[in-house]
């Protein structure tokens, strides 16, 4: 299954203890997280958030005056696990001449794995016709 999803982006120090921080205040809100990234960019890190209600998360931030800045495009894909599972994905987007921007995928047992990857703005909708992503 493939669909796309919203995230939202921040830019916050990179130091020891800020994402647990975030990933308890984001729990203590009852919001449920489809992904999270994260990783060192320019001196602070990079968060990205996929919440699984992206305006009840919205809402949340804003309430407690976190700027998430502008929701932006992402594609979640959740199946079952065998060699080559996103062969099929890349293979198509390639054709297409679509360029993926980033990919982390993951194993999550019981023959199982998800991905979250990204393209450019301009080819999300050409992405998801491509990949019949909902």
């Amino acid at each position: 299954m493939i669909r796309k999803v919203v995230y939202f982006s921040m830019k916050v120090p990179n130091r020891p203890g800020i994402g647990v921080q975030m990933l308890k205040s984001i729990a203590m809100g009852k919001h449920n997280l489809l992904a999270f990234t994260g990783f060192p960019q320019g001196g602070k890190a990079q968060v990205d958030f996929v919440p699984a209600n992206p305006v009840d998360f919205a809402r949340g931030a804003k309430k407690h005056g976190v700027n998430l800045g502008k929701k932006k495009t992402a594609f979640l894909v959740q199946g079952e696990d065998h060699v080559g599972a996103l062969v099929r994905i890349l293979e198509k987007l390639a054709k297409a001449k679509i360029n993926m921007v980033a990919m982390d995928a993951v194993t999550a047992g019981s023959r199982r794995f998800g991905a979250i990857f990204w393209v450019k703005p301009k080819d999300v909708g050409r992405a998801s016709r491509v990949l019949g992503a909902r």
